[in-house]
């Protein structure tokens, strides 16, 4: 049986559900992305390969950010030495996603197949986890090398190296016939040993038996919008008491404005302000949404006047 919290809607895109299977204090957390991982990959031309690994990524970055308790931005950054050389996403704790991808065109194609996985992308590096919980408040950063063939199994690196809490994911990333792009995921949390009520063999049996569960389902259940969300946890955890909390809604928002780039602008020296000027214009373009801020001379006169340049 599973019962549902108040307030509590199935939703179909965009969003992470909270879960809880009651008795055996696993969490989890379902998460499915139509448009906003859509849009994220749409605003640059990125190869399969590298639209697919970004949408992993993101797809992992809401559901971590779903576990953290914070006011802020979580950042997720990946940096290896293969064909990807950098993966960045962010989440905010009011469910706004960004991201991009960094890769050398001219080494990709040697990958550009179905065969091909996250470790032969991105090569030998690092997996970072940051909160930003604001200036007033020390960061939080975790950081590990690279393990594993598939990002699932780098996240569980990370988990282990970490964080040092027992979980396993699923994730799920299909390019659809009208080219656009799906993605889901599904975490499952054991909670620490010390917090447990249970003893210990119960709980040790009972997490491996589910464990097991979610490394078997299918990917497609987890993007595919047609699917309840609700239906996909009473299927996997059938005969267990799961309890569904409340979705919160994800969209995709970059955080870039004229404003914070003229903050940019006006900690460079002139001279260096003068050097990116190109057909007398200065163009700054967002690595994340793409968009391009365009200074002119009588724009960059003007920051002078105000202050803003020296």
């Amino acid at each position: 049986m599973y019962v549902v919290a108040d307030g509590a809607v199935a939703p179909k895109n965009n969003f992470v559900l909270p879960f809880l299977l009651d008795g055996l204090e696993l969490h989890g957390r379902l998460v499915r992305l139509g448009s906003a991982v859509d849009e994220i990959i749409l605003a640059h031309d990125y190869p399969a390969p590298v639209a697919h690994l970004l949408a992993e990524a993101l797809t992992l970055t809401a559901m971590l950010a779903s576990i953290f308790k914070y006011k802020g931005v979580l950042n997720l950054q990946i940096k290896g030495d293969g064909p990807v050389g950098l993966l960045v996403c962010d989440a905010t704790d009011g469910g706004q996603l960004r991201g991009y991808a960094k890769f050398d065109r001219t080494f990709l194609p040697t990958f550009c197949n179905k065969k091909s996985n996250a470790a032969q992308l991105l090569g030998e590096g690092y997996l970072a986890f940051t909160v930003e919980r604001g200036p007033e408040k020390e960061r939080y950063q975790g950081i590990v090398e690279l393990g594993g063939r598939t990002l699932e199994q780098c996240a569980h690196h990370y988990f282990q190296q970490s964080v040092q809490f027992d979980a396993v994911l699923k994730i799920g990333v299909s390019r659809n016939r009208d080219k656009t792009w799906r993605a889901g995921g599904l975490m499952l949390q054991r909670l620490p040993r010390k917090e447990l009520m249970a003893p210990n063999g119960k709980i040790d049996k009972a997490w491996k038996q589910h464990r097991d569960l979610v490394q078997k389902i299918k990917p497609i259940t987890l993007y595919q919008n047609c699917i309840s969300p609700f239906s996909v946890l009473f299927e996997l955890f059938n005969g267990d008491n799961i309890r569904v909390y409340e979705a919160k809604n994800l969209c995709a928002k970059c955080s870039c404005s004229k404003e914070r780039v003229e903050l940019v602008l006006a900690a460079l020296p002139n001279e260096e302000i003068e050097s990116l000027k190109v057909n007398g214009k200065v163009v700054v373009t967002c690595e994340f949404c793409n968009l391009q801020t365009i200074f002119r001379e009588s724009d960059l006169a003007e920051l002078r006047d105000r202050g803003r340049l020296e």
